[in-house]
């Protein structure tokens, strides 16, 4: 005769235990130290941003919204707008780019994909001590070494592509004697300078993410017979796309606020054109830097209303560019 004996319900042993998780103290400690750390980062962010805001709550009632239309800044005359500002800070910032992009993409997948292992930590370390240089240094750079010779360039430039409004100089630059004070202080060259300072950071960007480029799809595209650069152009690039974008706009974020090197540089003019060759630009940042000392209440809230703006581009630059970073492919579960 059998006997059966009743048992649990499978259900219930079909539940979970519960792990109850006891990290070191070690562990605890650099969680709630983080923690902390990134709180404090957005404090101190959240309030620059709501100083800058309260400050320049005057100037908008003031000058309303003619403060973003006006392009002079005359504050005797009771004449104030950045107009011109923002203008200058976008034409610098998109000279730095042309110059910083493809010097930062190709050192990056050069170090990611080509250089030996031995000469990969030198340049590694190489591009990372450019971001340590003080950007006055940049600056003098720029001023003693690189404008004497980038005025020629910029003279070619206009003499066979002056037709064109934006490389467009004035005066004559097929003259025998022509004036070099006309291509002095440009965007043109405080663009190449700000490049120098940009290209660290958007280079740090894309090798990241070509590094970690999945390794089953980079042996599937060799064992289809593809070449290094078949390979790097199948998997590496589509796989970093998102890290080339956001790379750039982090390194658009760095030179739209870019202060000493411009200011040593450029020559102050408050000029609605964009024509990065010709002498004669103003940036945001070097508006500040020039004019914040001597300034009275008035003058100071407006330059602290240029400086929330300049701010909030740069946030909504720099939060884009991380948005772009995180939604790229992770690699995750395409390995062969």
């Amino acid at each position: 005769m059998t006997t059966f004996v009743r048992t649990a319900d499978p259900v219930d042993e079909d539940e979970p235990r519960k792990i109850v998780a006891n990290p070191p103290v070690s562990d605890r400690i650099f969680e709630h130290g983080s923690r902390v750390i990134g709180f404090a980062v957005l404090i101190i962010t959240g309030s620059i941003g709501v100083f800058l805001a309260l400050q320049s709550i005057p100037t908008l009632r003031e000058y309303g919204f003619g403060f973003f239309t006006q392009s002079q800044w005359n504050p005797d005359r009771h004449i104030v707008g950045i107009a011109s500002v923002l203008l200058g800070t976008l034409t610098v910032a998109l000279v730095a780019l042309f110059f910083a992009f493809p010097m930062a993409f190709g050192s990056a997948l050069y170090i990611s994909e080509y250089a030996p292992p031995k000469l990969k930590s030198l340049l590694v370390s190489m591009v990372d001590l450019m971001a340590a240089v003080p950007s006055i240094v940049y600056g003098l750079w720029g001023f003693f070494l690189i404008q004497p010779a980038a005025i020629y360039v910029a003279r070619w430039i206009n003499a066979y592509f002056g037709w064109m409004p934006w490389f467009h100089v004035q005066g004559d630059a097929h003259a025998a004697i022509w004036q070099e004070s006309n291509y002095v202080g440009s965007a043109f060259i405080a663009g190449i300078a700000v490049a120098m300072m940009v290209i660290p950071m958007g280079c740090a960007v894309m090798r990241e993410v070509f590094s970690h480029a999945p390794v089953g799809e980079r042996e599937a595209a060799y064992a289809l017979g593809a070449t290094r650069w078949g390979m790097v152009r199948a998997v590496v690039l589509p796989f970093g796309r998102g890290g080339i974008i956001g790379g750039t706009m982090l390194s658009l974020g760095r030179a739209l606020g870019e202060t000493i090197a411009v200011v040593l540089i450029i020559s102050p003019a408050f000029d609605l054109k964009f024509r990065p060759l010709e002498v004669g630009t103003i940036t945001v940042s070097s508006l500040i830097a020039g004019r914040v000392t001597d300034a009275g209440p008035t003058q100071l809230s407006a330059l602290l209303t240029a400086g929330f703006v300049l701010f909030l581009i740069t946030l909504f630059v720099n939060t884009a560019a991380a948005t772009i970073v995180s939604r790229g492919r992770s690699g995750a579960g395409t390995d062969i």
